[in-house]
């Protein structure tokens, strides 16, 4: 659980340059390159601008280490989702 956490902050940390936050070209980079196996659409310029606003709840144009954690969030909890039972009776 350790290495997790270390692992997102270290990737928030080497995509934002040191910067407080992400911007928009640095955000996209991050998505593609590091979540392009969980999310859909990671190849679409406009996707990624979407979801970009989406997260940015200060609406400064950047996405802060705390809105990096919500996409986190809801990524871990979908995951959780797809593994508990809740998807065994479609398969």
């Amino acid at each position: 659980m350790e290495s997790a956490i270390k692992t997102l902050v270290t990737t928030f940390l080497s995509s934002s340059r040191g910067k407080e936050n992400l911007d928009s070209k640095s955000f996209k980079k991050l998505v593609q390159k590091q979540l392009g196996g969980m999310m859909e659409d990671t190849n679409s310029s406009s996707a990624i601008k979407e979801m970009q606003q989406g997260l940015d709840e200060n609406s400064d144009g950047k996405v802060s280490f705390q809105e990096y954690l919500s996409l986190i969030g809801y990524l871990a909890n979908s995951l959780s989702q797809s593994k508990s039972g809740s998807n065994a009776n479609t398969s």
